[in-house]
């Protein structure tokens, strides 16, 4: 019977006790800094949906090198602060597609002239080591995920050159993923957007069959296991496309960013069922 009655005590000792956690809880939570604190999925959501959009329209020459890109009219865009749009900029600073200019605000990078054959100098020495890793070493998943690719690559063909042009440049930042060395992929991402920002500015239009046909051919090498007609292709196919670069800069275009964002908004959920369909096909 004792036992009975002493039911009632322990049940309201265990609340007294659990209520105590709480405060105790709240209290910690309390003295961590905001700064600090995890990011809402609500921002983090906005930080990646501005930074694809962004990305997207400067690989794809929807924003030309030296296209101003205010912070306001991009958050207004996105619904998202300043603070938001601010850090984009700065990630996309970091991989070379943005330049930060003080009291000027940011702007797609414009390379020069000059660095231009050192990037694609960088770039064939980076696509040469990841043809050796992979030569003779890609899976049968990997080699079914490039040629998916390549595929989207000539559906996009004379249908949708940006997206063309975009399929094409991340060919080989897919390769460069394949080696599983985070540094590779991410040099290859910054050389290749690079590439394009220079290509935007110098060059004849984007030979789209060129890229197939050429990409077709780099997967067949590596396939077979064969690293030095894979080197060989690879490097003929980036020479061409350094090749038809010219010294003779484009015009700058008129653009209403808003407008351009506008459309890599709304891309955001076909581009993510693409990746997912790549992946299923694997």
């Amino acid at each position: 019977m004792q036992f009975a009655r002493a039911g009632p005590a322990c049940h309201f000792h265990g609340v007294e006790l659990n209520r105590a956690r709480r405060i105790a809880g709240l209290s910690a939570a309390a003295l961590v800094p905001k700064s600090a604190r995890p990011a809402s999925n609500s921002s983090t959501d906005r930080v990646g949906a501005i930074y694809r959009a962004l990305r997207h329209a400067i690989i794809e020459q929807a924003l030309s090198p030296g296209a101003k890109l205010p912070e306001d009219a991009i958050g207004e865009r996105f619904g998202a602060s300043r603070t938001i749009v601010r850090h984009v900029l700065g990630q996309l600073a970091a991989e070379g597609l943005v330049e930060l200019r003080r009291n000027r605000g940011a702007a797609v990078a414009t390379p020069s002239w000059d660095e231009a054959r050192d990037v694609f100098d960088v770039r064939l020495g980076l696509e040469r080591l990841i043809v050796s890793r992979l030569a003779g070493r890609l899976s049968a998943e990997q080699i079914k995920r490039l040629q998916s690719h390549v595929d989207d690559e000539e559906q996009a063909r004379g249908a949708n050159e940006p997206l063309s042009i975009r399929l094409a440049t991340e060919f080989h930042i897919v390769l460069a993923e394949m080696t599983g060395s985070p540094v590779l992929t991410r040099y290859v991402s910054e050389v290749a957007s690079r590439c394009g920002l220079i290509l935007a500015l110098y060059s004849r239009p984007h030979s789209a069959e060129c890229a197939v046909s050429e990409h077709r051919a780099i997967i067949a090498a590596l396939a077979a296991g064969d690293t030095d007609r894979a080197t060989a292709v690879m490097d003929q196919h980036l020479e061409a496309v350094a090749g038809r670069a010219l010294i003779v800069s484009r015009p700058p275009r008129e653009y209403d960013i808003k407008t351009i964002l506008a459309r890599y908004a709304d891309d955001a959920p076909a581009s993510r069922r693409r990746q997912a369909r790549a992946h299923g096909k694997r």
